[in-house]
């Protein structure tokens, strides 16, 4: 049998190309820079190419490098799957799970579905992480994370996908506007720039624009929230309105607020909830079992 580089040698390397500092990446490793450098040196005289072209300052990876980096990650991502695998053959509701979830979902029912698994799985734990979608599914790709709950439809090729429920959007406005409001409400009414949205890479916005048929751009407001708390305040202000979903209002987000909901128009515009994790995982009971959990909780806020 070929003398195979090791997987210690490959883990160095993935995480010297991320953190794209020799210090850093011995750090993440638990392990001295000499030793760091020495194992990829060894991979190097291994794999007889140069990965890393480096002087006294400096280094750059090779282009064969990043295809090993690119490879190496996938690798030490299935070998993860495996030792999951063996671990958890016949208890699929046991160990970690690391679950990425975006903002506007995380703090409106993460605390749910965590308090849920404590009390019905207690050998499960979920280590969470909150981002973009963007930022979530390239996490999940190079295996840093195990599952994402985010709101579809999101470009899930090359993963398997889940949907567990959907999540309707209300318009929100002032109580003190709605005087001038139409019944119901003609967006083309609206005056111009009077439509708040979060930043464009919060997938709520696109789900939105969407979902309520907000065709014309002229009504949205060029400045762009970070969070959905940030568009309550700015409607707060009676400085427009903006669509929520409904988790949000569920979960008290227009609490202590002048605001009110109103349905928008024409069929009631959502988004869908769902689990995403990779194919080549070997934890599908799991995910599955816990995408059954977090259906039941999205039934009960119905």
């Amino acid at each position: 049998m070929k003398h195979l580089p090791s997987l210690k040698n490959l883990f160095y390397l993935v995480n010297l190309h991320q953190e794209k500092n020799f210090n850093r990446a011995a750090k993440i490793c638990y392990v001295s820079q000499s030793t760091l450098s020495s194992g990829i040196q060894n991979l190097e005289e291994q794999l007889g190419h140069q990965l890393i072209e480096r002087d006294h300052k400096s280094f750059i990876f090779t282009a064969i490098g990043e295809e090993v980096v690119l490879r190496s990650r996938k690798l030490l991502t299935d070998v993860d799957d495996l030792v999951e695998l063996v671990k958890h053959q016949g208890e699929p509701m046991t160990g970690e799970i690391r679950l990425g979830c975006i903002p506007t979902i995380a703090p409106f029912l993460l605390s749910r579905v965590v308090q849920h698994c404590k009390n019905v799985y207690p050998d499960l734990t979920l280590l969470l992480k909150e981002d973009t979608t963007d930022r979530l599914v390239d996490a999940l790709g190079k295996g840093e994370l195990d599952l994402l709950l985010l709101a579809l439809p999101v470009d899930t090729s090359g993963y398997h996908s889940m949907k567990v429920g959907i999540d309707p959007f209300k318009m929100v406005v002032h109580q003190g506007l709605t005087n001038v409001l139409s019944e119901p409400v003609n967006y083309k009414d609206l005056p111009d720039e009077s439509i708040f949205l979060l930043q464009a890479e919060h997938c709520i916005t696109g789900h939105a624009v969407s979902a309520c048929q907000l065709g014309e751009s002229s009504k949205i407001n060029p400045f762009a929230a970070t969070s959905l708390h940030t568009l309550v305040q700015m409607v707060d202000c009676k400085l427009g309105t903006t669509f929520l979903p409904q988790m949000a209002i569920d979960a008290g987000i227009l609490n202590d607020t002048g605001l009110v909901t109103i349905d928008p128009l024409g069929d009631t515009p959502y988004r869908d909830i769902g689990l995403v994790w990779r194919q080549t995982s070997s934890r599908i009971v799991t995910f599955r079992t816990l995408g059954l959990e977090v259906q039941k909780l999205l039934q009960q806020l119905e």
